[in-house]
């Protein structure tokens, strides 16, 4: 198993690539179908997404990169190798973040739903996209032994990827990408549920993920690092702050204000 997917004369194209795409493309559907039960227009997803995404990866390379300068301001051209890794789902976030709040303003959409609308394709997301790590070989964990890996029942093929320059490696990426899994799953219930309000399904995906992500981080042999501190730590212990305190504060006032799942006087959303 080797990181490339093929090869066709000057054209290479990675697994990680195929599977950062994979994920944009599931995630963007999910996230279109659950906007049609609110009345925004497909249109307004896509040309959404148009800009969201580019504008995401940017900033996941751009935050990857901050973090990571020391050795970018020597290899300077290392910058555009993006099929090599070295993307931040935080730095996406962030960037994500900005725009889609200045998106939806000028439209005149409800920011709060539209974020509980994509968060769930988010994290489906980035369950897949980590298995671009997999391919890679990177996001993995302290050195451990092939008995050990075997003990956790992890398929043959995890392990062998696992085995890197001599040495068997914890994989993380795999953790995460449970995590996530499982996340979608909650999150899929959780919106279901009929007193919901706007924004708390997004301020669950900030608690649930960061608590994983702060946990499976810990455990990560490539953390990016500001001044002794895993960066993905820092930044996850505040968004499970910041999303303990928007679930509060969003759930105040009657349970019948609000909702995520009121369908009532939403107008289409036309270009």
């Amino acid at each position: 198993m080797d990181a490339v997917l093929i090869e066709i004369g000057p054209i290479t194209i990675y697994w990680y690539s195929i599977m950062i795409l994979l994920g944009m493309l599931i995630g963007g559907t999910l996230a279109i179908k659950e906007a049609e039960k609110f009345k925004i227009s497909e249109e307004f997803m896509i040309n959404l997404a148009f800009f969201l995404i580019p504008i995401s990866f940017i900033g996941a390379r751009i935050y990857y990169i901050i973090f990571d300068f020391a050795y970018y301001k020597n290899n300077i051209i290392d910058i555009f190798k993006i099929w090599e890794g070295g993307i931040a789902i935080h730095g996406g976030i962030i960037a994500g973040l900005i725009f889609i709040i200045i998106y939806t303003k000028k439209y005149k959409v409800n920011t709060l739903k539209l974020l509980d609308i994509l968060v769930v394709g988010l994290i489906i997301a980035q369950a897949i996209g980590r298995w671009g790590n997999f391919f890679n070989q990177e996001a993995y964990g302290s050195a451990t032994t092939l008995s050990h890996l075997q003990s956790l029942h992890i398929p043959n093929f995890i392990i062998e990827r696992m085995y890197i320059n001599g040495v068997y490696y914890t994989p993380t990426f795999l953790y995460e990408s449970i995590w996530c899994v499982i996340g979608f799953i909650v999150l899929l219930f959780v919106r279901r549920y009929k007193y919901i309000k706007n924004g708390q399904i997004t301020a669950i995906y900030m608690i649930y993920y960061s608590i994983g992500r702060f946990f499976i981080e810990g455990m990560r042999l490539d953390s990016l690092m500001f001044n002794n501190i895993r960066v993905a730590q820092l930044v996850s212990f505040l968004l499970i702050v910041i999303g303990i305190i928007m679930f509060i504060f969003l759930g105040r006032g009657s349970k019948l204000e609000n909702r995520y799942n009121e369908k009532e006087n939403l107008k289409d959303v036309m270009f």
